[in-house]
Protein backbone atom coordinates (compact mmCIF):
# COMPACT_ATOMS: atom_id res chain seq x y z
CA UNK A 1 0.00 0.00 0.00
CA UNK A 2 1.20 3.47 -0.93
CA UNK A 3 -0.05 7.02 -0.48
CA UNK A 4 -1.79 8.76 -3.38
CA UNK A 5 1.35 10.68 -4.46
CA UNK A 6 3.35 7.50 -5.13
CA UNK A 7 4.69 7.50 -8.67
CA UNK A 8 7.56 5.67 -10.38
CA UNK A 9 8.23 5.02 -14.08
CA UNK A 10 6.39 1.90 -15.31
CA UNK A 11 9.52 0.43 -16.98
CA UNK A 12 11.34 0.61 -13.62
CA UNK A 13 8.51 -1.24 -11.85
CA UNK A 14 8.37 -3.82 -14.66
CA UNK A 15 12.12 -4.37 -14.36
CA UNK A 16 11.74 -5.01 -10.63
CA UNK A 17 8.97 -7.55 -11.25
CA UNK A 18 11.13 -9.37 -13.78
CA UNK A 19 14.28 -9.44 -11.63
CA UNK A 20 12.48 -10.30 -8.38
CA UNK A 21 10.14 -12.80 -10.02
CA UNK A 22 7.02 -11.21 -8.55
CA UNK A 23 3.83 -9.49 -9.69
CA UNK A 24 3.25 -6.16 -7.93
CA UNK A 25 -0.20 -5.09 -6.78
CA UNK A 26 0.00 -1.42 -5.75
CA UNK A 27 -2.92 -0.15 -3.66
CA UNK A 28 -3.23 3.63 -3.33
CA UNK A 29 -4.53 4.36 0.15
CA UNK A 30 -5.16 8.10 -0.16
CA UNK A 31 -3.36 10.75 1.86
CA UNK A 32 -0.76 9.33 4.29
CA UNK A 33 -3.05 9.78 7.31
CA UNK A 34 -6.00 8.20 5.52
CA UNK A 35 -3.77 5.33 4.40
CA UNK A 36 -2.60 4.63 7.95
CA UNK A 37 -6.19 4.59 9.19
CA UNK A 38 -7.03 1.97 6.53
CA UNK A 39 -4.09 -0.16 7.68
CA UNK A 40 -5.21 0.09 11.30
CA UNK A 41 -8.77 -0.93 10.40
CA UNK A 42 -7.54 -3.96 8.41
CA UNK A 43 -4.63 -5.04 10.64
CA UNK A 44 -6.28 -8.32 11.69
CA UNK A 45 -6.50 -9.25 8.00
CA UNK A 46 -3.78 -7.20 6.21
CA UNK A 47 -4.54 -6.06 2.68
CA UNK A 48 -0.84 -5.59 1.78
CA UNK A 49 2.60 -6.96 2.56
CA UNK A 50 4.31 -3.61 3.04
CA UNK A 51 3.57 0.10 3.20
CA UNK A 52 5.35 3.10 1.69
CA UNK A 53 4.62 6.71 2.60
CA UNK A 54 4.21 6.78 6.37
CA UNK A 55 6.27 9.75 7.51
CA UNK A 56 7.80 11.03 10.74
CA UNK A 57 4.54 12.78 11.69
CA UNK A 58 2.70 9.42 11.66
CA UNK A 59 5.48 6.98 12.58
CA UNK A 60 4.74 6.74 16.30
CA UNK A 61 0.99 6.33 15.65
CA UNK A 62 1.72 3.45 13.25
CA UNK A 63 4.03 1.77 15.75
CA UNK A 64 1.60 2.22 18.64
CA UNK A 65 -1.19 0.71 16.53
CA UNK A 66 0.96 -2.37 15.90
CA UNK A 67 0.63 -2.41 12.11
CA UNK A 68 4.36 -2.33 11.25
CA UNK A 69 6.69 -5.31 11.37
CA UNK A 70 9.96 -3.55 12.20
CA UNK A 71 11.19 -0.01 11.71
CA UNK A 72 10.54 2.33 8.80
CA UNK A 73 13.44 2.45 6.33
CA UNK A 74 13.83 6.03 5.02
CA UNK A 75 13.14 6.40 1.29
CA UNK A 76 12.92 10.16 0.76
CA UNK A 77 12.43 13.47 2.52
CA UNK A 78 11.05 16.91 1.77
CA UNK A 79 10.30 20.26 3.34
CA UNK A 80 6.81 21.69 3.84
CA UNK A 81 7.09 25.46 3.49
CA UNK A 82 5.28 28.55 2.18
CA UNK A 83 5.51 29.15 -1.58
CA UNK A 84 4.82 32.50 -3.25
CA UNK A 85 3.68 33.39 -6.76
CA UNK A 86 6.31 35.81 -8.13
CA UNK A 87 3.99 37.46 -10.68
CA UNK A 88 1.10 37.97 -8.23
CA UNK A 89 3.47 39.37 -5.60
CA UNK A 90 5.04 41.80 -8.10
CA UNK A 91 1.67 42.94 -9.47
CA UNK A 92 0.34 43.69 -5.99
CA UNK A 93 3.61 45.40 -4.94
CA UNK A 94 3.66 43.11 -1.91
CA UNK A 95 6.88 43.09 0.09
CA UNK A 96 7.67 39.47 0.92
CA UNK A 97 7.20 38.70 4.64
CA UNK A 98 10.38 38.04 6.62
CA UNK A 99 8.70 36.34 9.61
CA UNK A 100 5.50 34.42 10.30
CA UNK A 101 4.41 37.34 12.47
CA UNK A 102 4.55 39.65 9.45
CA UNK A 103 1.74 37.59 7.92
CA UNK A 104 -0.63 38.81 10.65
CA UNK A 105 -0.25 42.44 9.43
CA UNK A 106 -2.97 44.16 7.34
CA UNK A 107 -0.65 44.18 4.29
CA UNK A 108 -1.04 40.38 4.08
CA UNK A 109 -4.78 40.14 4.69
CA UNK A 110 -6.16 37.14 2.79
CA UNK A 111 -2.75 36.34 1.26
CA UNK A 112 -2.19 32.80 2.59
CA UNK A 113 -3.99 29.52 1.90
CA UNK A 114 -3.19 26.44 4.02
CA UNK A 115 -4.37 22.83 3.76
CA UNK A 116 -6.42 21.73 6.77
CA UNK A 117 -4.17 19.78 9.20
CA UNK A 118 -7.12 17.55 10.11
CA UNK A 119 -7.39 16.26 6.53
CA UNK A 120 -3.97 16.90 4.97
CA UNK A 121 -0.51 15.63 5.92
CA UNK A 122 0.97 18.78 4.34
CA UNK A 123 -1.22 20.98 6.52
CA UNK A 124 -0.45 18.84 9.56
CA UNK A 125 3.31 19.18 8.99
CA UNK A 126 2.93 22.97 8.71
CA UNK A 127 0.96 23.09 11.98
CA UNK A 128 3.75 21.09 13.66
CA UNK A 129 6.33 23.52 12.24
CA UNK A 130 4.56 26.48 13.86
CA UNK A 131 4.39 24.69 17.22
CA UNK A 132 8.05 23.65 17.06
CA UNK A 133 9.25 27.06 15.90
CA UNK A 134 7.07 29.41 17.94
CA UNK A 135 6.17 27.31 20.98
CA UNK A 136 2.69 25.89 21.52
CA UNK A 137 0.97 28.92 23.07
CA UNK A 138 2.51 31.46 20.70
CA UNK A 139 1.70 29.22 17.74
CA UNK A 140 -2.01 29.15 18.54
CA UNK A 141 -1.99 32.90 19.18
CA UNK A 142 -0.50 33.27 15.69
CA UNK A 143 -3.15 31.02 14.16
CA UNK A 144 -5.91 33.10 15.82
CA UNK A 145 -4.34 36.26 14.39
CA UNK A 146 -4.16 34.62 10.96
CA UNK A 147 -7.84 33.70 11.13
CA UNK A 148 -8.63 37.35 11.85
CA UNK A 149 -6.41 38.34 8.91
CA UNK A 150 -8.33 36.36 6.31
CA UNK A 151 -6.51 33.01 6.32
CA UNK A 152 -8.00 30.60 3.74
CA UNK A 153 -8.24 26.91 4.67
CA UNK A 154 -8.44 24.26 1.94
CA UNK A 155 -9.33 20.60 2.46
CA UNK A 156 -6.05 19.32 1.01
CA UNK A 157 -2.85 20.30 -0.77
CA UNK A 158 -4.25 19.86 -4.31
CA UNK A 159 -7.17 22.19 -3.65
CA UNK A 160 -4.90 24.76 -1.98
CA UNK A 161 -2.30 24.72 -4.77
CA UNK A 162 -4.37 24.21 -7.92
CA UNK A 163 -7.55 26.10 -6.98
CA UNK A 164 -6.88 28.74 -4.30
CA UNK A 165 -3.26 29.71 -5.07
CA UNK A 166 -2.97 32.48 -7.69
CA UNK A 167 -0.89 30.16 -9.92
CA UNK A 168 -4.00 27.99 -10.24
CA UNK A 169 -6.32 30.91 -10.87
CA UNK A 170 -7.19 31.59 -7.22
CA UNK A 171 -6.82 34.78 -5.21
CA UNK A 172 -4.12 33.83 -2.67
CA UNK A 173 -0.48 34.61 -3.63
CA UNK A 174 0.96 32.52 -0.76
CA UNK A 175 0.35 28.78 -0.26
CA UNK A 176 1.65 26.07 2.05
CA UNK A 177 3.39 23.60 -0.27
CA UNK A 178 6.90 22.14 -0.66
CA UNK A 179 10.45 23.40 -1.19
CA UNK A 180 10.51 21.32 -4.39
CA UNK A 181 7.34 22.89 -5.85
CA UNK A 182 9.24 25.68 -7.67
CA UNK A 183 11.33 23.00 -9.43
CA UNK A 184 8.19 21.09 -10.43
CA UNK A 185 6.78 24.32 -11.95
CA UNK A 186 9.86 24.50 -14.22
CA UNK A 187 9.86 20.76 -15.02
CA UNK A 188 6.22 20.64 -16.12
CA UNK A 189 6.11 24.03 -17.90
CA UNK A 190 4.93 23.87 -21.54
CA UNK A 191 7.57 26.43 -22.52
CA UNK A 192 11.26 26.21 -21.55
CA UNK A 193 11.95 28.20 -18.37
CA UNK A 194 15.20 29.36 -16.81
CA UNK A 195 13.45 30.74 -13.72
CA UNK A 196 10.62 29.31 -11.66
CA UNK A 197 7.39 31.35 -11.44
CA UNK A 198 7.28 30.53 -7.72
CA UNK A 199 9.67 30.64 -4.79
CA UNK A 200 9.86 29.46 -1.17
CA UNK A 201 9.81 31.80 1.83
CA UNK A 202 11.37 29.36 4.36
CA UNK A 203 10.37 31.44 7.41
CA UNK A 204 11.34 30.38 10.94
CA UNK A 205 8.51 28.23 12.31
CA UNK A 206 7.18 27.75 8.80
CA UNK A 207 9.33 24.87 7.50
CA UNK A 208 8.95 21.22 8.52
CA UNK A 209 11.21 18.35 7.47
CA UNK A 210 9.09 15.37 6.41
CA UNK A 211 10.81 11.97 6.12
CA UNK A 212 8.91 9.17 4.33
CA UNK A 213 9.70 5.51 4.79
CA UNK A 214 8.79 1.95 3.88
CA UNK A 215 8.18 -1.02 6.20
CA UNK A 216 6.84 -4.55 6.28
CA UNK A 217 3.28 -4.91 7.58
CA UNK A 218 2.50 -7.35 10.38
CA UNK A 219 0.74 -10.41 9.04
CA UNK A 220 1.95 -9.97 5.48
CA UNK A 221 2.35 -13.26 3.63
CA UNK A 222 5.19 -12.49 1.19
CA UNK A 223 7.98 -11.29 3.48
CA UNK A 224 10.95 -12.24 1.29
CA UNK A 225 9.51 -10.59 -1.81
CA UNK A 226 8.38 -7.55 0.20
CA UNK A 227 11.90 -7.10 1.55
CA UNK A 228 13.15 -7.06 -2.05
CA UNK A 229 10.77 -4.18 -2.80
CA UNK A 230 12.07 -2.28 0.24
CA UNK A 231 15.61 -2.69 -1.11
CA UNK A 232 14.35 -1.61 -4.56
CA UNK A 233 12.88 1.67 -3.20
CA UNK A 234 16.28 2.48 -1.70
CA UNK A 235 18.21 1.49 -4.85
CA UNK A 236 20.09 4.08 -6.98
CA UNK A 237 17.60 3.86 -9.87
CA UNK A 238 14.57 4.62 -7.68
CA UNK A 239 16.40 7.22 -5.59
CA UNK A 240 17.08 9.06 -8.85
CA UNK A 241 13.61 8.60 -10.35
CA UNK A 242 11.58 9.67 -7.29
CA UNK A 243 13.11 13.15 -7.40
CA UNK A 244 11.14 14.16 -10.50
CA UNK A 245 8.23 11.74 -9.99
CA UNK A 246 7.29 12.43 -6.37
CA UNK A 247 9.27 15.66 -5.92
CA UNK A 248 11.12 14.56 -2.82
CA UNK A 249 14.84 14.46 -2.03
CA UNK A 250 16.52 11.01 -1.98
CA UNK A 251 17.19 9.54 1.47
CA UNK A 252 20.41 7.92 0.23
CA UNK A 253 23.04 10.66 0.56
CA UNK A 254 25.10 9.14 -2.27
CA UNK A 255 22.31 9.69 -4.83
CA UNK A 256 23.06 12.49 -7.30
CA UNK A 257 20.49 15.29 -7.41
CA UNK A 258 18.31 15.87 -10.44
CA UNK A 259 19.54 19.05 -12.19
CA UNK A 260 16.11 20.74 -11.88
CA UNK A 261 16.24 20.28 -8.08
CA UNK A 262 19.77 21.61 -7.89
CA UNK A 263 18.78 24.71 -9.83
CA UNK A 264 15.32 25.47 -8.45
CA UNK A 265 14.85 23.62 -5.15
CA UNK A 266 17.69 24.29 -2.75
CA UNK A 267 17.13 22.76 0.68
CA UNK A 268 16.10 25.25 3.40
CA UNK A 269 18.96 26.15 5.72
CA UNK A 270 16.65 26.07 8.74
CA UNK A 271 13.71 23.78 9.44
CA UNK A 272 11.65 22.47 12.36
CA UNK A 273 11.14 18.93 13.57
CA UNK A 274 9.58 17.34 16.63
CA UNK A 275 10.26 14.01 18.37
CA UNK A 276 7.96 11.28 17.06
CA UNK A 277 6.76 10.58 20.60
CA UNK A 278 5.76 14.22 21.17
CA UNK A 279 3.76 14.14 17.95
CA UNK A 280 2.10 10.85 18.92
CA UNK A 281 1.15 12.13 22.37
CA UNK A 282 -0.05 15.60 21.37
CA UNK A 283 -0.93 15.52 17.67
CA UNK A 284 -4.66 14.83 18.03
CA UNK A 285 -4.96 17.47 20.78
CA UNK A 286 -3.13 20.04 18.65
CA UNK A 287 -5.36 19.39 15.62
CA UNK A 288 -8.48 19.68 17.78
CA UNK A 289 -7.21 22.96 19.24
CA UNK A 290 -6.33 24.24 15.75
CA UNK A 291 -9.86 23.41 14.57
CA UNK A 292 -11.32 25.31 17.52
CA UNK A 293 -9.08 28.34 17.00
CA UNK A 294 -9.22 28.60 13.20
CA UNK A 295 -12.54 27.12 12.07
CA UNK A 296 -15.06 27.31 14.91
Amino acid sequence: MVHSSFSLPKPLLAQFEKEAGVKLAIIKGGDAGEMLNKLILTKTSPVADLVYGIDNTLQAKAQAAGVLDGALAPVDYGFVTINFDKTAVAQSAMVLPRTLQDLTLPAYKGALVVPNPATSSTGYAFLLATIAGLGEEQAFTWWAQMRANGLKVAKGWSEAYYTDFTRGGGSHPLVVSYATSPAAEVFYAKEKRTQSPTGSLNLKGGVFKQVEGVALLKGGSHRTQAQKFIDFLRSPAVQTALQTEMWMYPAQASSPRAPVLLQHAGEPAHFESLPAQAIAENGAKWVARWTQVVLK
